[in-house]
């Protein structure tokens, strides 16, 4: 048989293309029944080609070379050629083939039958989804998906120097696969295996002498939406899933309180708003019926991803190694710096340990509003912005 060659990568990226209007066909010495046809075009597509017992030759496109791998195309032809042995009509093969599920396909129904209704971080899987893992994986299908395709997504977000983040979107698919295989939508988990990065607890905060060049440039940045998401981020300490999805209806002036139906923990928490955190929030302040206090223009309804914004406000802050974490984690260590107890600390953020669950419970919230006022003030005078109303200063606008 002509053009029979063994399918390694380098080899089929060598492959000469073909004259206008024709298309060369190779055969796979490894693989009986395996072809990679090439067109003018420069498209090079696998499929399987296979002789039907008391019948004519079929042929069943499998996928484009280089979204599906050699090792996936190989493992497919091996599928159907058994399927066939058995005597399963092709045409069915080829139709159970394209309705496959894809890994899109696949996170939209764990979206909906899991993750919205059990988990509160369900906005966290949605936007990992759309960062991380849309791209390279959600026109795949499922049987095309080996631990060597997780591995590379593990990796390259790791190289990009986010470490914890690759550890986390290595978990959500685990999770994903997981919760696939009780429902009978896929019969493994490609995830097993993969080691996970080692994690060194982060004790990064806001220092007294980055303070003012983080507010200056806070005062520079355009989009006051993401201004304003740092800022409440930073004044409460509450988590970031918490902020990006904050309700005008859960928020009361009057008392100086915001309501969290519900956090991480699983519990509700209720929120000591600073004199400079009303502020920010009255000249937010829609006079429509405005659901979220940081609208959006997906699907949630509100802001989703601010990476970007905060990339922007750290260069020209000059400041490294700081996440939009690290600023609930600045609150605290200004609380602690400002004389306040880890039981008042671990109140104000929401912490959950067994330890101090009895303390918490006995806290009203006036320490704990002096203790986020007075440690507001401190970053404040730190940072040069002394008084309340220069608030509105950083603010940019009413």
């Amino acid at each position: 048989m002509e053009n029979r060659i063994n399918f390694t990568k380098a080899v089929i990226d060598a492959l000469p293309i073909p004259e206008s209007g024709k298309r060369n066909t190779y055969h796979d010495i490894k693989t009986s029944g395996l072809q990679l046809r090439v067109t003018s075009t420069g498209v090079k597509t696998f499929s399987v080609y296979r002789r039907i017992k008391h019948g004519d030759p079929e042929r069943i496109t499998l996928g484009r070379y280089p979204d599906m791998t050699i090792e996936q195309a190989r493992r497919e032809a091996v599928r159907i050629a058994s399927d066939i042995a058995e005597g399963k009509n092709p045409a069915e093969v080829k139709r159970g083939h394209k309705a496959e599920l894809t890994f899109s396909d696949l996170f939209g129904d764990y979206m909906e039958r899991h993750s919205k209704p059990k988990k509160k971080t369900w906005a966290e899987d949605q936007a990992q989804f759309r960062l991380y893992l849309e791209k390279p994986l959600g026109n795949k299908k499922l049987s095309t998906i080996d631990r060597k395709s997780i591995a590379h997504i593990h990796s390259s977000i790791t190289k990009a120097g986010y470490a914890p983040t690759a550890n986390r979107v290595k978990a959500l698919l685990s999770s994903v696969f997981g919760w696939a295989i009780t429902v009978g939508l896929c019969e493994s988990n490609p995830v097993i295996g993969i080691k996970s990065n080692k994690e060194n607890q982060r004790d990064r905060f806001l220092q007294s002498d980055e303070l003012p060049r983080f507010f200056e440039s806070l005062a520079g940045e355009p989009n006051s939406t993401i201004r304003d998401y740092i800022l409440i981020s930073l004044l409460t300490g509450a988590r970031r899933s918490n902020v990006l999805s904050m309700r005008w209806q859960d928020i009361s002036l009057e008392r100086a309180e915001w309501r969290i139906p519900m956090t991480k923990n699983g519990t509700p928490q209720t929120v000591a708003l600073s004199p400079e955190a009303i502020e920010i929030l009255q000249n937010r302040k829609p006079s429509d019926d405005a659901v979220f206090v940081f609208p959006g223009s997906g699907r949630a309804g509100h802001l989703m991803e601010p990476k970007k914004g905060w990339k922007r406000i750290l260069e020209r802050a000059g400041i490294g190694n700081l996440r939009i974490h690290d600023l609930r984690r600045t609150l605290g260590s200004w609380q602690a710096k400002t004389g306040a107890s880890l039981a008042i600390i671990g109140k104000s953020l929401n912490h959950k340990s067994q330890n101090t669950t009895a303390i918490y419970a006995r806290l009203d919230l006036d320490p704990v509003r002096d203790s986020i006022n007075k440690a507001t003030g401190a970053m404040l005078a730190a940072a040069g912005v002394k008084q309340s109303a220069n608030v509105a200063k950083i603010k940019g606008t009413k």
